[in-house]
């Protein structure tokens, strides 16, 4: 079993889903989509690449629908990069597909395209559906690319490389690397009913699943995306935007929160509600921040989601006492942070307190061991899931104008 589905039911969704792939041309595409975000992740500078390389990537959806689009960035990139291929599957196992199901996407019509530095581009629609929950798996091959890549470095998902062009292969055989990174690949969309939209999750290392187990789809937007599947409710997409080490305010391991905004979160499609959990690398990062600086960061945020239309659910800072650079300094700003953000819920759209889900009983200051992935900042498997049932579903689905 792989990302939690059983393998009877993903392969007879996946079947569905290879005779529809097959049926009818696609749409036109113009411009961003106009469905919504099933899958996304916290694009940023991560390493240099090699020419000539494909990379196999997989990624599990959130909400079904038509016509999936993909989102390539070259935004961290120092020159341009063209991709000349680009395939979209649904994984059978490991690097191999489902007969049928692995189709080349276009871009404005065409089999290739070049990004120069700084730019995103968005495929054209494939026709079909994809169903929601699918091990999605998208082929890029690069036959120049040099310099730093634009990626997300923690997937916590098995990804494939080859070197050559093995894009168009439904077979793994040529796909002998393994890598834990996703390369390029940002976001993807669907077509839904227009009472669908989606929540992104804006947060650092425990959004982006640290402690939750590879491969099996366990972070905290993971459990909620499952839970809103099978939720009487119009939000549906999920998207994990966290960043391992990331913070509000400074940029450092990836772009600041409030510098990656607009490109993770808000230029996403379909997005109805921003869900902030971030802080906690403010604090113990010891630079000087107040807990007023980082009520002012969530504000800006707050302000400029609301301005977009978006809500905005804010939750708690969680504990970590126990972790090397806890002290009673960071701890007494996390406390007052957590103060306001109970205290001061008419400035939000909806509150989660995740510090209360996850402390201990008989030490505030601590995580529940029950929970503590190991080192006393990042929950495991366990933790993950009660952060995701703690999340009041009704708060997501706010109107805003």
């Amino acid at each position: 079993m792989r990302g939690g589905i059983p393998r009877t039911v993903r392969l007879l969704a996946v079947t569905v889903t290879a005779a529809a792939l097959q049926a009818g041309p696609a749409p036109a595409a113009v411009g961003p989509p106009d469905g919504v975000i099933t899958w996304g992740t916290s694009a940023y500078r991560i390493a240099d690449v090699s020419a000539a390389r494909g990379y196999r990537m997989v990624v599990h959806t959130s909400v079904g629908g038509r016509s999936p689009r993909i989102r390539l960035s070259n935004a961290f990139g120092d020159r341009p990069v063209t991709f000349d291929s680009v395939y979209a599957g649904l994984q059978l196992k490991d690097a191999e597909l489902v007969r049928g199901t692995n189709r080349r996407l276009t871009f404005d019509g065409s089999s290739s395209v070049t990004l120069e530095p700084g730019t995103t581009v968005y495929s054209d629609p494939l026709p079909g559906r994809l169903p929601a929950e699918s091990d999605l798996v998208v082929s890029v091959h690069t036959p120049d690319a040099a310099g730093p890549v634009t990626g997300h470095w923690m997937a916590l998902q098995t990804s494939y490389t080859a070197e050559g062009d093995h894009t168009a292969e439904e077979s793994g055989t040529g796909w002998t690397g393994t890598v834990g990174s996703w390369f390029y690949l940002d976001a993807v969309s669907v077509r839904t009913d227009a009472a669908t939209g989606a929540v992104v999750a804006l947060g650092d290392s425990i959004t982006d699943g640290w402690q939750s187990t590879t491969d099996r789809n366990r972070r905290w937007p993971d459990y909620l995306a499952r839970r809103l599947q099978k939720a009487r409710t119009g939000v549906k997409g999920v998207a994990n935007e966290g960043i391992s080490g990331n913070k509000v305010l400074a940029d450092g391991a990836g772009p600041s929160a409030l510098n990656r905004l607009e490109r993770d979160v808000l230029s996403q499609p379909g997005v109805s509600t921003v869900f902030l959990f971030e802080g906690v690398n403010d604090l113990k990062a010891h630079t000087g921040v107040t807990a007023q600086d980082l009520i002012g960061g969530y504000r800006q945020i707050v302000d400029r989601a609301h301005d977009a239309g978006k809500c905005v659910v804010v939750s708690t800072i969680a504990p970590f006492k126990g972790w090397p650079e806890w002290d009673p300094a960071a701890e007494a700003v996390r406390q007052e942070v957590n103060e306001f953000i109970r205290s001061h819920r008419d400035e939000f759209d909806a509150v989660t307190d995740f510090d209360r889900v996850l402390r201990s009983p008989y030490d505030h200051e601590r995580m529940l061991p029950f929970f503590d992935g190991g080192d006393h900042i990042h929950p495991n498997d366990k933790g993950m899931q009660a952060m995701a049932d703690a999340v009041d579903l009704k708060s997501l689905e706010c109107a805003r104008s």
